[in-house]
């Protein structure tokens, strides 16, 4: 029986993993990035056929990283084909933000009811943003014309990919962080003068489950801040 590989191996192997791959961030391959599909694949979890975007080109990439043989692309997770391009309508766009909030690499430029536009260099052709838009003005075009797999992507762009995908990543830990501390001071200040907040004759028993409901958020709030 083989030896299983210590924790150092199994984490230079993810490293090389997560670099053999386009880094589209398209959750085809069954994960919910490219990360968390090297981090199973290096762990022996997942088999190394699962990245369409990758392409038979990129199953050899891996079985050469990983000493495994090389399998065909298993098409329960989709086809090798050219990359492509988010093009929005911008004559039909409502403005919801759906698509910005879908993007995994922040290549949707737009706000609140206005007009969005697509970022090219930053697109992956993922396609994460067409579901999620509520009047299908959002079309994938082929940029690539016959070149498929790496020979349709470069190390350079999947190395952009990566790093925009981890910048959005650690924004949203940001923004969530300062939403929760907005609502915890909210919390804190009705907490502080509960009887402005409280309405009614009879106001103690609601005063007293108003106050259970907010110490009770609180705590949670900080919990989550502490990681307890």
């Amino acid at each position: 029986m083989p030896e299983q590989p210590t924790a150092p191996e199994t984490q230079a192997l993810f490293l090389a993993l997560n670099k053999a791959l386009p880094q589209t961030q398209c959750t085809r391959c069954g994960y919910p990035d490219c990360a968390s599909y090297a981090q199973a694949m290096a762990e022996g979890q997942a088999p190394i056929n699962q990245c369409p975007p990758g392409g038979q080109a990129g199953i050899e990439r891996l079985a050469a990283i990983s000493g495994q043989s090389v399998l065909p692309l298993n098409p329960e997770h989709g086809t090798e084909g050219p990359r492509h391009v988010a093009i929005i309508d911008e004559a039909w766009c409502i403005g919801c933000t759906l698509c910005i909030k879908a993007c995994p690499t922040d290549a949707i430029l737009g706000a609140n009811k206005l007009m969005h536009t697509v970022i090219e260099p930053w697109c992956t052709g993922c396609e994460l943003c067409i579901p999620v838009c509520p009047v299908d003005c959002i079309a994938m075009e082929n940029v690539t014309g016959t070149n498929t797999g790496w020979a349709a992507w470069s190390a350079e762009q999947a190395d952009t990919a990566r790093e925009r995908y981890t910048s959005r990543q650690q924004r949203l830990v940001r923004e969530e962080a300062a939403h929760q501390k907005q609502l915890q001071a909210k919390a804190e200040h009705k907490l502080a003068d509960l009887a402005a907040h409280t309405k009614g004759t009879d106001q103690a028993p609601e005063m007293d489950r108003k106050r259970a409901i907010i110490e009770a958020a609180l705590a949670k709030a900080k919990a989550r801040q502490t990681g307890v």
